[in-house]
């Protein structure tokens, strides 16, 4: 056979498989559904000793949310926090919980990009026929009660101690990896501190909002923001997450099973995954450009359909540096986008409109997920958008590493 016949055949197999997948990825669209939503008290929070016990209370939230008892589940997926050192946590959970005959039970770990991930195994498992009902959890307990020899609860030594020769020149953690990331944003596109200054003030706003948010009652003006103490440059303390004992949990079933439970359903018509490799400190990108177009040609939606995004937030630039990878703006461009307060509440373009982790709480990529869902059922009292029919979710893990994208709406 000569070689154009052998190329031909090859191309007409690729793009063959290619409208394949296609298909495949299209049929995807809306046939699952959030259908219970369950959310422990957040912040110093220790009504439990340990991760487990939120969880449990989480997903008997979420079931009650949903109009469900523990025998209408068979999966169970469980993203642990740092402090859930469990090689096989999905199992405990199910043993703490009394669940019998499972047919879907894993635990997952994308950092910030778990939950959603979550909901993506879910969805895809039930739309294949694995499974009918599965509750999708995360939980964690980094803090500690206050202890007469140990003086207060804080969050400094929650995740543990800086060790090795980086960390004695005062180069360890998170902080420290996304400040030098951050810091490059600045140099080449000229971001400036007040940006990332205008991103906390608007998610305190926000905050100020909602009555489950940490810092509900404490309100933060610009002055505020730049008096707050340095972590490392250029991060003052409230450019930076809290961290929150709590567990959240959802709960996915079938788009057509979840129109006849408690709640309205809230239809995932998009998701999609971006794990872009390479340093960010050279490419300034995260895995959004990637789980977007997979999450957007799912749900057939385009970037002026989106009416509000919970987007992941461990720190402010990692909003900012979201906002251009979706493409709301030109990359290099997050700073003056956010500069007018159109992400407050008010605003053209409401984001994290909870408060997020910044100012609401810390559950990893369950928090975007959770207020997702408040707003797309209209939920969400003195903060909810006037606009709520279809929103964006996102879950950002390690250094920009990993991301994860859900398109969620009320109607189909």
């Amino acid at each position: 056979m000569d070689s154009p016949v052998r190329s031909s055949i090859w191309l007409g197999r690729v793009f063959g498989a290619a409208r394949s997948v296609r298909g495949l990825v299209m049929n995807l669209r809306g046939k699952c559904a959030i259908a219970g939503l369950g959310q422990t008290r957040m912040g110093k929070n220790y009504d439990h000793p340990s991760a487990t016990g939120f969880a449990v209370e989480a997903i008997n939230l979420a079931l009650d949310d949903a109009g469900l008892k523990r025998e209408d589940l068979d999966g169970l997926l469980v993203n642990p926090g740092v402090t859930w050192n469990d090689p096989m946590a999905s199992f405990s959970l199910q043993q703490a919980m009394g669940l019998r005959d499972l047919r879907l039970s894993a635990m997952m770990n994308l950092g910030g990009a778990s939950a959603a991930a979550m909901i993506m195994h879910a969805a895809q498992s039930i739309a294949a026929g694995m499974a009918t009902t599965v509750a999708c959890v995360f939980g964690d307990a980094p803090l500690k009660p206050p202890s007469p020899k140990e003086g207060k609860s804080g969050s400094a030594g929650a995740y543990g101690f800086a060790r090795g020769i980086h960390a004695t020149y005062g180069l360890f953690g998170v902080n420290a990896n996304y400040a030098f990331v951050a810091q490059r944003h600045m140099h080449v596109y000229g971001t400036k501190q007040d940006h990332l200054g205008a991103i906390a003030v608007a998610q305190r706003q926000w905050a100020n909002l909602n009555p489950a948010a940490q810092l509900h009652d404490t309100p933060m003006t610009m002055s505020d923001y730049h008096a707050s103490r340095w972590v490392v440059e250029p991060f003052h303390l409230f450019d930076c997450c809290l961290v929150s004992n709590g567990g959240l949990a959802v709960i996915v079933t079938s788009a057509e099973r979840a129109k006849n439970l408690k709640k309205p359903p809230v239809y995932i018509l998009g998701m999609g995954q971006g794990h872009p490799g390479g340093d960010p400190m050279d490419t300034l990108v995260s895995g959004a450009p990637i789980a977007k177009k997979t999450a957007f040609e799912m749900a057939g939606v385009k970037l002026s359909d989106i009416q509000f995004a919970e987007f992941y937030d461990c720190y402010t630039f990692t909003v900012l540096v979201t906002l251009e990878d979706y493409g709301f703006c030109p990359k290099g461009e997050g700073g003056p986008f956010v500069a007018d307060m159109k992400t407050a509440p008010g605003g053209s373009f409401p984001v994290n409109t909870g408060g997020g982790q910044l100012s609401s709480f810390y559950m990893w990529g369950m928090t975007p997920v959770a207020e997702g869902i408040t707003q797309i059922r209209g939920e969400g009292g003195k903060r909810q958008v006037s606009k709520h029919d279809i929103g964006l979710v996102s879950g950002n893990g390690g250094i920009l590493s990993t991301h994860s994208t859900l398109v969620l709406s009320n109607q189909l």
